[in-house]
């Protein structure tokens, strides 16, 4: 990519900026009832596109007061996606998007950008085997535990197996508590929509709490169907397999990109943390979590936050717009949403019982910056509450270079939470003062 056309599309982020910047409150397009202000058009997106740099030694991201913050794998080459198994080692999925030859200007420029904030380079393909036995908070176990694998995400373990999301579908592996690696590169267990475009390539899975079922996330094809409906078949879904072989249903639909996966405590409902549409304006639209209704539909492509029509996509469906369920909470406009844990555990203070954290991989379509943090959202009667907290904070410096993008998030076996970082290379480890 030309450092010309960089700098082009940067200076018209610049100018379209100082007409029309977003809000500067940290939580804009937050809650259950989030603003959503008029659409706006401009010939090319606002750009908000930071220079990944890394972090300082010794440095660590900003956790409240009460807790300690310490990098419990380093070193682990774009970390994506976090499993906690039942004896406590922690699995890594390591994965990235990669170039492919452009289909145009546009894509040149979005190449570029990825590039730009580390998003785009060669995949691992691998799962690494996180260990901490002695309970200092950093591993002091690393290694491989499965290779060859194609750009894996979701994991989950149920019934005896190991099933692991690839961009194209779900595969498994025998395993054994205690065992640090699987031989080969897994039993074929079900297709999932893949190439040869797979624009959001990005699979979260989660397993039903009696093991019998596995859920899988597919996101969309395009921004809003840009690119033909036809290559929407199937996506922007969550996707319902049950292991007694009885077939693969879809099981919601309409959800752009939909990452992570959760059962919340209370109500037992599955919930999803989704990323919306871009290049309607710096406030608009905002990311969300929400609980996932059987046979329920979220909008997309048509509509947004339920149903506000979203005018760039033909030909319209307002039949699918009058049944678009709306979210129950926002998330902030162009967060990029991705990683979803509940606390369940009891290591923190009784505040965070029950609520919801989530990694904040962070914007490419807003000025000023969003996301780049892991917010808290807490939850009471199974419904979320405000205000959010931004819990784990400084992924970017004083100059807004990033230093890190949080993306999994999972809660361990001690309490701790743990956050998958791919810019940082690190897992940290997010723990109350008096018991790190």
């Amino acid at each position: 990519m030309r450092p010309a056309l960089v700098a082009v599309l940067a200076l018209a982020g610049v100018a379209m900026a100082a007409c029309s910047s977003g809000s500067s409150d940290p939580f804009v397009g937050f809650g259950p009832n989030p603003p959503l202000p008029a659409p706006q058009k401009a010939l090319l997106p606002v750009v908000g596109t930071p220079k990944a740099v890394g972090w300082p030694a010794g440095a660590t991201p900003k956790a409240p007061p009460g807790f300690v913050v310490t990098r419990f794998g380093a070193g682990i080459e774009h970390p994506r996606w976090l499993l906690v198994l039942p004896n406590g080692d922690v699995l890594v999925a390591q994965s990235s998007s990669e170039a492919k030859p452009p289909k145009g200007l546009r894509d040149q420029i979005m190449q570029a950008l990825m590039k730009r904030v580390g998003s785009l380079q060669k995949s691992p393909n691998t799962i690494t085997l996180l260990r901490d036995a002695d309970g200092d908070g950093v591993a002091e176990l690393k290694t491989t535990f499965a290779q060859g694998l194609k750009r894996p995400f979701g994991m989950a373990l149920a019934r005896g197996h190991l099933y692991v999301a690839n961009d194209d579908g779900v595969v498994r592996f025998p395993y054994q508590d205690g065992q640090t690696q699987v031989a080969g590169t897994g039993e074929r267990v079900f297709d999932l929509p893949g190439e040869p475009r797979n624009h959001h390539w990005t699979k979260s899975l989660i397993a039903s709490p009696d093991g019998g079922r596995l859920y899988a996330t597919v996101g969309s094809n395009s921004n809003v169907g840009e690119n033909g409906l036809e290559i929407e078949e199937g996506r922007a879904a969550i996707w319902e397999y049950n292991l007694d072989g009885r077939g693969l249903r879809l099981f919601a639909t309409g959800l752009r990109n939909p990452n992570g996966l959760g059962w919340e405590p209370v109500t037992g409902q599955l919930w999803t943390a989704v990323n919306e549409r871009d290049e309607l304006g710096n406030d608009l639209v905002p990311d969300y979590m929400t609980s996932v209704k059987d046979g329920g539909f979220y909008g997309w492509p048509y509509s947004y936050f339920g149903q506000n029509v979203d005018a760039r996509v033909q030909p319209q469906r307002p039949d699918l717009v009058a049944r678009a369920i709306k979210p129950d909470y926002g998330l902030g406009p162009h967060t990029a949403s991705l990683g979803l844990a509940f606390y369940t555990a009891q290591a923190f203070p009784p505040q965070y019982g029950g609520g919801a954290f989530i990694g904040q991989h962070g914007s490419w379509n807003r000025r000023p910056l969003n996301g780049y943090r892991v917010v808290f959202v807490p939850f009471s009667g199974g419904v979320p509450q405000t205000s959010p907290q931004a819990f784990l904070t400084g992924f970017l410096n004083e100059k807004n270079q990033i230093l890190g993008r949080p993306v999994g998030v999972a809660v361990d076996s001690r309490g701790g939470l743990l956050v998958a970082d791919d810019v940082g290379d690190i897992v940290w480890r997010v723990a109350p003062a008096a018991a790190a």
